[in-house]
């Protein structure tokens, strides 16, 4: 079944459109399986920097449970280099784009999305007004959704939600938005011909 076009696109962006460091370059990096980082890291030291609750000293200082020191220069840096468009997503969005759909990032992020931008330019093709550290709220709070709309004066029916995480697909889908869990960009244009946005 076919639904009916939205008026605009919300996108997740790390492990959506770019390469997330997360799982392996930032543990390898700091001498740690994935595993060992999450067992060691602060609960809440990332979590706070993406609702821009602290800034980025604070962050650092607070990375680690045990308080130690790291090389955050050196940890920014690999960062930025792994900071690439997943395969096929950058020639996807820029179809989408050309055909005038309007698109937004809403993406949990710290101020760092600002080093993305600086790297793959996203802005060509979205507006990053809904990152979390902007808005001060995470997918998926129904307020990360909800204000999107509103922001948008749009009804979440009007929307499309895409994102890689099943739950926050289901936070889009608990406010009346249709969402798209992303996989790959050869399936998501699939997925994408059922919301009237084939090529």
């Amino acid at each position: 079944m076919v639904s009916q076009a939205p008026r605009a696109v919300l996108w997740d962006v790390m492990d959506t459109l770019v390469y997330d460091p997360f799982h392996e370059v930032i543990p390898a990096f700091l001498g740690l399986s994935f595993e060992e980082l999450l067992a060691q890291k602060h609960p809440r030291a990332w979590i706070d920097f993406e609702l821009g609750l602290t800034d980025e000293e604070t962050m650092v200082k607070r990375f680690f449970r045990d308080g130690r020191s790291f090389d955050h220069a050196g940890l920014k840096a690999a960062m930025v280099a792994s900071y690439r468009w997943l395969d096929g997503m950058e020639a996807l969005v820029a179809e989408l784009a050309n055909r005038g759909l309007p698109m937004y990032a809403l993406s949990n992020y710290p101020t760092y999305y600002q080093l993305i931008e600086d790297k793959l330019a996203l802005s060509r093709y979205l507006d990053w007004r809904f990152v979390s550290c902007r808005t001060g709220v995470r997918k998926p709070d129904p307020r990360a959704y909800l204000t999107a709309a509103e922001a948008l004066s749009l009804t979440p029916a009007e929307l499309l939600f895409i994102d890689d995480r099943e739950g926050n697909c289901e936070g889009a889908r608990a406010v009346g938005m249709a969402a798209i869990r992303f996989r790959d960009a050869t399936s998501l244009r699939a997925e994408l011909g059922r919301h009237s946005l084939d090529g």
